[in-house]
């Protein structure tokens, strides 16, 4: 029975297995069990808890360019990828890369031309092939400044942050698999948005920028619905990751919905127009704070008054 067993999972032999876990480990799909248990937490917690759409305003292309800017500026300094605005805005529109700061230039012009086009930016998949297509191709244009980390190939070691372990190499492909049923089932796009966003996450995939990846794959979801993206600024930048760990460690998935969804009202209220003055709203808002001092001061991400 025991060498029926292994033979059938090495697929040397022709024996039926009854486990779903083991089928897929004899297809050479082999999945992570726990991340599959939370997909399914967040599968039926989007399911049940209703997100009215938020269709994308129309701000004419300066302030289209804008919110794009401040998608690849806030998703790399969430990373601890910091720039000075203005330096940022030198890096993503006149190509001025730093000569102290090479690679970290081309991390936020990779998110910037990734973001910025309208027809990436409408890719969503058909299957789970085209998924792991469409974000290999999305990580290549990511990291092609860093070819240490493997731009477009899935990772060869495990990677952790702090206490928690992502998904071993092996596992990689059968937990996306997996997961993309999961994602095939869910009826709207911030439902499908939320949910690829943490698949991405939560099995990291790649040596190094998974966490701007996950964030490029939840607002395509949104932009090809014509929905409103989501951005997470400075100030939320704890909010957001608070939320990420209580569905991971917690299991706990609607403290992530909820964070979502208030970043994206934040971001449909905001009136985005040309870069100077939507930067000064921003200011004035105080959303570049470090989310650490603004907890200290007691000060919040608030919701503009006035779109």
């Amino acid at each position: 029975m025991l060498d029926n067993l292994i033979g059938a999972l090495q697929g040397t032999r022709d024996v039926p297995l009854r486990t779903e876990r083991a089928r897929a480990h004899q297809s050479g799909r082999p999945y992570d069990p726990e991340r599959l248990e939370l997909f399914l937490i967040l599968s039926h917690m989007l399911g049940t808890v209703g997100a009215a759409p938020r269709p994308a305003r129309k701000y004419g292309g300066n302030g289209t360019h804008t919110q794009a800017f401040f998608e690849a500026y806030f998703s790399n300094y969430i990373e601890g990828t910091k720039f000075p605005v203005s330096e940022a805005v030198d890096i993503a529109f006149h190509n001025v890369i730093p000569a102290d700061r090479p690679a970290d230039a081309h991390d936020i012009l990779g998110t910037w031309q990734i973001v910025s086009d309208s027809g990436e930016m409408s890719r969503v998949p058909e299957d789970v092939e085209s998924l792991m297509d469409i974000m290999r191709h999305r990580h290549a244009m990511l990291m092609a400044a860093r070819p240490d980390k493997h731009p477009g190939e899935f990772k060869r070691a495990l990677n952790q942050a702090g206490d928690t372990v992502f998904v071993v190499p092996e596992r990689v492909q059968g937990t996306i698999a997996q997961g993309f049923e999961l994602y095939r089932g869910l009826d709207s796009a911030f439902a499908r948005a939320v949910f690829m966003k943490f698949l991405v996450a939560e099995i990291h995939p790649f040596t190094d920028g998974n966490g701007r990846i996950s964030r490029i794959m939840m607002n395509a979801e949104l932009s090809a619905a014509g929905e409103c993206r989501i951005l997470i600024p400075t100030i939320y930048r704890a909010n957001y990751l608070s939320a990420l760990k209580a569905l991971s460690q917690g299991r706990d998935a609607l403290p992530l919905i909820r964070t979502l969804d208030f970043a994206q009202r934040w971001v449909d209220a905001v009136r985005w127009g040309r870069l100077p003055e939507t930067t000064e709203l921003l200011e004035r808002d105080r959303v570049f704070m470090e989310s650490s001092d603004a907890e200290q001061q007691g000060v919040r991400l608030q919701i503009p008054e006035t779109a």
